[in-house]
């Protein structure tokens, strides 16, 4: 089949979704545009921050494309292209977007508060307390993944210590990455005391992004893979602790306009080269690498179609920024099914990468997306060393900008599970936990200790963990519009489905990890070698994590279920 139709038929639906579906739960559930959000009511020139609708649009979408929409919709195209597409669309347009849209409604109506608080409202305060802890093991499963990604991307030495091939490009993509924070921190500054908007603001932009790649290209860093690591976890720790307006917010600015250019690249290649899906259609439901496709293919593609963490950045940072209701839509319904859209062009250009018999491409994920859309750049004249290295940037930038924002969320997510109504008065220990720089700092460590699994062993378990949060999520959501006398009907179905999906996933993961543990020890070691560090590293940790995050969802799932068949219907009156 060829790719264009399946762009244009992905684009339709999405459109037509945002159109229909989504101003429809605007409307049903209530957005006033005349109503002062908890960024105007409660500015603090820190977190809550009234921001342009764009520019919060901008924030979100940069927050949430992570490595997910093409990591996963990659991997996934092993059952074939078709259940890939149908999960993104569905997925998308009645999973995604609702459960992001509507936790951004549910903390803009309640002060801006996070997730965890308003579980804590409307679950009750044990709910709220195991929510957190899940949430922070998450967000430490997810610095993981992503930070090694990154670091794996730039890396210019093999495993024997030779420089690769692409040591030149990475080493430039590095760079960039490094002056795109030190810009970022300029620009802040510069809006902080000027506030430009529209065209002024985006020429501002545009000119830093330039600079960029130009110091990027001609002043490469070659480092290896621990460098960039490192270098890596510095960022995320300033990115967590620092105001929303000095960093985070105008390097998502900055970002948001590569990716449109990427995404404009890959649906402008596939428009004129209209290659041929060349990935088989369907290729079962079973599958040697990855299983059985209920529940793999769904928690394999989770950023594309469902994510929890996406409804962590809509009340946890967005929801603060948010300047008037009637942006609410694009941000938290708006800023998912492009993803999706995204979702579906990772796919299309793998599905064009493929050999003409059916087998895919070599490489990540990550490799296969940049190497094709690099080389529709190629086609318009775009020389290959800075089309490289714009891509290679790029799918950095994916997995980076997801990576602040957890760092963040994380570490917001650790002082809210030790603090009290009074800290003025409360225990030392608890001050210090609470802390901004020593919770973001136990954040860090915890998901530096995480990256010694290296990302395709844990992301399984991620993807799993990510959707249990999305249904956590959900069963929130439901008991806050029931108590504020909104209907909840539609969230019934992603609520269920997502329960089943991730509990089965997480079982499967935690009799893999037995397995593999019990394979070990029955294993003779050669003398002189010890191997059971790297089984528990690689096992272990995961085992404890599953078994974690299966004890706290079974929980929460009991707190919200009980909190859900107490709770009275119109109970709470909350502006419309």
């Amino acid at each position: 089949m060829n790719t264009l139709v399946i762009v244009l038929i992905a684009a339709v639906v999405l459109v037509c979704a945002y159109a229909g579906y989504g101003r429809w739960l605007a409307k049903t559930w209530g957005v006033d545009p005349n109503a002062k959000t908890p960024a105007v009511r409660l500015e603090d020139g820190k977190d809550y921050v009234p921001t342009n609708g764009w520019t919060v649009f901008a924030h979100q979408f940069s927050s949430i494309a992570g490595a997910g929409p093409v990591t996963g919709a990659i991997q996934a195209a092993a059952f074939g292209w078709l259940p890939v597409l149908l999960w993104v669309l569905i997925g998308g347009a009645f999973f995604g977007a609702v459960t992001d849209f509507g936790a951004l409604y549910a903390s803009v109506k309640n002060d801006g508060k996070s997730m965890g608080l308003l579980i804590e409202k409307y679950i009750g305060k044990t709910g709220r307390k195991l929510f957190l802890l899940f949430c922070w093991l998450f967000c430490g499963i997810v610095i993981a993944a992503f930070a090694d990604m990154v670091a794996g991307t730039f890396n210019a030495f093999d495993a024997e210590g030779a420089q690769v091939e692409a040591a030149f490009a990475n080493g430039a993509a590095g760079m960039v990455s490094i002056m795109f924070m030190v810009f970022a921190v300029v620009f802040g500054f510069i809006q902080k005391k000027f506030n430009f908007s529209g065209w002024k603001e985006a020429v501002i932009g545009i000119a830093f992004i330039v600079l960029s790649f130009v110091i990027g290209m001609n002043a490469p860093i070659t480092l290896g893979k621990a460098g960039w690591s490192y270098i890596t976890f510095v960022y995320i720790f300033f990115a967590a602790v620092l105001p929303m307006w000095m960093l985070k917010q105008p390097r998502d600015y900055m970002t948001t306009f590569m990716f449109g250019a990427m995404i404009a690249g890959a649906v402008i290649g596939l428009v004129v080269a209209h290659p041929t899906m060349n990935l088989p259609v369907f290729t079962g439901f079973n599958n040697e690498k990855l299983g059985t496709m209920f529940p793999i293919l769904f928690v394999t593609v989770a950023c594309g179609a469902v994510s929890g963490f996406h409804s962590l950045v809509s009340s946890g940072t967005s929801s603060k920024t948010v300047e008037n209701e009637k942006d609410m839509l694009k941000v938290g319904y708006g800023a998912m099914v492009l993803e999706s859209l995204l979702a579906v062009l990772a796919l299309c250009v793998a599905g064009a990468a493929a050999a003409a018999d059916g087998t895919p491409a070599a490489g990540t994920p990550f490799q296969i997306f940049s190497r094709g859309v690099a080389g529709f750049f190629e086609m318009f004249g775009v020389p290959v060393s800075i089309a490289t290295v714009f891509m290679t940037m790029c799918v950095s930038a994916l997995a980076l900008t997801s990576l602040d924002a957890v760092a963040r969320i994380g570490r917001m997510s650790f002082q809210e599970l030790f603090s009290v109504d009074d800290m003025e008065h409360a225990e030392g220990w608890r001050k210090l936990f609470c802390n901004v720089y020593f919770s973001t700092f136990i954040t860090l460590a915890f998901g530096f200790l995480l990256t010694q699994i290296g990302y395709a062993n844990i992301w399984p378990l991620f993807g799993s963990a990510n959707q249990l949060l999305s249904a956590l999520v959900l069963a929130t959501l439901c008991v806050f519009l029931k108590v504020t006398g909104r209907n909840n009907k539609m969230l019934f179905p992603p609520l269920v489905i997502m329960l089943c999906v991730t509990f089965t996933a997480l079982v499967q993961r935690l009799i893999a990890m037995v397995k593999a543990i019990s394979a070990a020890a029955s294993t003779a070691i050669p003398a002189g070698e010890t191997t059971w560090g790297a089984v528990f590293i690689a096992n272990g940790l995961q085992l404890i994590l599953a078994i974690l995050l299966i004890v706290l969802g079974l929980n929460i799932v009991f707190h919200s279920v009980k909190s859900y068949k107490n709770s009275e219907k119109d109970s709470e009156k909350v502006a419309a």
